[in-house]
């Protein structure tokens, strides 16, 4: 059996809606459906897949439960979405006064924009054409 795809990635938020908010607000994932798991969190959706899980210190697995939130994230470098209409996600960001960084290859005709969340995580955003 072999894999698929990326399924989601899952977060431990210092502060839950804050993260909530730029994940929904800035980079215009929707936020929806997410099952009574018995912990607080919030599923953010890009089209009808939850990519982005938030959670809280309580609802991580118990194994990560002690790591330090919004602090160093060891090994995990960065996410990265693919998109379309970089000016409009810039302008997103500008008008949210969030901090980024563009990187552009034109070899392979890639405009990137790096973003961090309010966790630290590097988010990349990738615009070809």
């Amino acid at each position: 059996m072999a894999l698929e795809g990326l399924e989601h990635y899952t977060i431990s938020c210092a502060d839950l809606s804050g993260t909530r908010d730029f994940y929904r607000d800035v980079l215009g994932l929707a936020e929806g459906y997410r099952p009574p798991l018995g912990f607080a969190g919030h599923w953010l959706y890009c089209d009808d897949i939850p990519v982005v899980h938030l959670l809280s210190r309580e609802g991580a697995l118990p194994e990560n439960r002690a790591a330090e939130q919004g602090g160093d994230t060891g090994s995990f470098d960065h996410i990265a979405f693919r998109g379309h209409d970089a000016a409009a996600m810039i302008g997103r960001l500008k008008a949210h006064s969030i901090p980024f960084r563009e990187n552009r290859i034109a070899a392979i005709a890639l405009h990137q924009v790096f973003v961090r969340d309010p966790n630290g995580v590097m988010v990349e955003m990738n615009f070809r054409g």
